[in-house]
């Protein structure tokens, strides 16, 4: 049971994805970054010093009654709250990630188109008997007809 267990284990696709899920949250902590400290504090300001977090809508107040200056205040006073604020930043997250993983894959699949330049032929056709000859031949070894330089 122990080999079979190590088998399956050490088969590539089992460490490719493990490899994969590690790299992928790691990936997952810088972008999220990205967003929360980069990207998100422009556009709060750019929509008036908007802290989405701080949007909220009150169901039941909590021991100490409201108004409250913030949700943190709210929650610790024992308040009943929908979130919509932190809903808001969880969506603007999701489509600010999902913008960079797309310019991620798009750079990864160019990096990869550049590598795949297809190689200088090595054959050609006779024109005679269009047989695969090589490429500088000048006589093809099938028909022997004398071939024209390209």
């Amino acid at each position: 049971m122990m080999k079979e267990f190590k088998e399956f284990v050490m088969r590539g696709n089992v460490v490719d994805m493990a490899v994969g899920i590690i790299i992928g949250a790691a990936f997952g902590t810088i972008v999220k970054s990205l967003v929360s400290d980069v990207l998100m504090p422009p556009i709060g300001l750019l929509l008036g010093n908007v802290d989405f977090a701080n949007l909220f809508a009150i169901l039941k107040e909590g021991a100490a009654a409201g108004p409250y200056a913030s949700l943190a205040d709210a929650q610790t006073a024992g308040a009943v709250t929908v979130n919509y604020g932190t809903f808001i930043n969880t969506i603007i997250s999701f489509f600010l990630i999902a913008f960079c993983v797309f310019l991620l894959i798009r750079h990864v699949n160019k990096l990869r188109r550049e590598e795949e330049v297809p190689a200088e032929p090595t054959t050609k056709d006779c024109p005679y008997c269009l047989s695969s000859i090589p490429i500088r031949a000048t006589r093809c070894a099938h028909c022997t007809s004398e071939l024209k330089p390209e």
